[in-house]
């Protein structure tokens, strides 16, 4: 096992799962997006609730089928790994929010045998 300790960013892309890029869900294009690049992972977290800057309120219902509800995709990286697909994600994302924070991460990884 190998371990990693050191400072990266996390960039969170706020949007909805409503949102296409093309004919297909935005998060799904940024996931493959991030895994063609190479990038470590991507995780999408699909919220029970919420609003953005419109002040639509979005929420899970039992009966509806199509609640737009929030969607935040989480990606690890180095910051200049971030700053070079930041253009990419400006043509992809039409409206949205991305936040960057630096972060201390801890990584453990097996070895391959």
């Amino acid at each position: 096992m190998s371990k990693f300790i050191g400072e990266k960013v996390l960039m969170r892309i706020f949007t909805g799962e409503m949102k296409k890029f093309g004919h297909i869900p935005l998060y799904e294009a940024l996931v493959d997006l991030f895994q063609r690049e190479g990038f470590a992972g991507a995780t999408v977290l699909r919220g029970v609730s919420g609003f953005g800057s419109h002040h639509v309120y979005h929420t899970l219902k039992l009966l509806e089928l199509s609640a737009d509800l929030p969607i935040v995709i989480e990606v690890i990286d180095s910051q200049e790994r971030i700053d070079e697909i930041l253009p990419k994600l400006d043509e992809m994302i039409g409206s949205g929010m991305i936040t960057l924070e630096k972060v201390n991460v801890i990584r453990y990884t097996q070895q391959k045998q």
